[in-house]
């Protein structure tokens, strides 16, 4: 009788450095852009810090970058209130966080861009970049300054590693996490491992510049905001997208990077590493 030679194709997985689940101190995080996406992802971080510090991992230390100013028009998408409006949404947002949990996460009240990290360099130092801006033009500005540090910096826990973008429509989007450069991996012989996760800018350039297009004029701060944007998307993504970042830590590895969404017709689809 003729033996069943057939071989089971091991599972693409991507395994998370070492760095980030068994860290001396808190992870350093980026969180760039404190909009209607931004504001909702702070959140969630701060509720996976608080849920790493009960597991005995030092949590989380975050950055929020936006040098946007408080308006009356983003009281109902980013919860602001009227005594806010005028004050910097990094500075209102971070200081909500740090009061509430008696934390010292940071507010930057500048763009993350080439200026400002030509002039302090230190600041793209995290170990994880999250990205929640508007502008297809911004994310290629971040991921040349962040491939740019990770190729140049010394060796350091704060060393960018990897990036998580969020990116919406009207009523649609899509987060996908990527490595900067190459993650070492482990001998699996279960899994096949990946060591690099495409960034967005190199995998889906297309995508990001069809959806800008799509959504030309689009601003969230806008008084026709929520006839141009559906008032949930924002939140839709954003929990979802920290729960990569959930099961990064708590599971240490990696099977889906990411998902596209569909608000109107409830669909979500994961990005599987492949």
């Amino acid at each position: 009788m003729k033996k069943n030679t057939t071989i089971t194709p091991k599972i693409p997985v991507h395994i998370v450095d070492q760095e980030l689940l068994q860290p001396l101190n808190p992870v350093m995080v980026n969180l760039i852009g404190a909009g209607g996406t931004g504001s909702h992802v702070l959140t969630g971080l701060m509720r996976l810090s608080f849920m790493l510090n009960e597991l005995g991992h030092p949590g989380l230390h975050v950055r929020l970058f936006d040098d946007d100013i408080i308006e009356h028009n983003n009281r109902l998408r980013m919860l602001f209130n009227d005594t806010e409006v005028g004050l910097h949404k990094s500075v209102v947002l971070i200081n909500r966080i740090n009061r509430a949990f008696g934390l010292n996460w940071k507010a930057v009240t500048e763009k993350f861009d080439n200026l400002l990290i030509k002039e302090l360099p230190e600041m793209a130092m995290a170990a994880i970049t999250i990205t929640a801006v508007d502008s297809v033009n911004a994310r290629f500005e971040i991921a040349a300054i962040l491939g740019m540090v990770h190729k140049y910096a010394s060796y350091s826990r704060n060393k960018p590693r990897y990036w998580l973008d969020f990116g919406n429509s009207s009523d649609s989007g899509q987060v996908i996490l990527s490595t900067i450069g190459e993650i070492k991996q482990p001998e699996s012989e279960k899994y096949e491992t990946r060591s690099v996760l495409r960034m967005v800018t190199d995998e889906f350039p297309e995508l990001l510049k069809a959806g800008e297009e799509k959504d030309a004029g689009h601003n969230c701060s806008t008084a026709s905001a929520l006839e141009e944007q559906d008032l949930f998307i924002n939140a839709s993504l954003a929990y979802p997208g920290v729960e990569i970042l959930n099961r990064m830590f708590r599971e240490g590895m990696v099977f889906d990077r990411g998902f596209f969404y569909n608000l109107k017709a409830h669909r979500m689809q994961p990005l599987k590493v492949a």
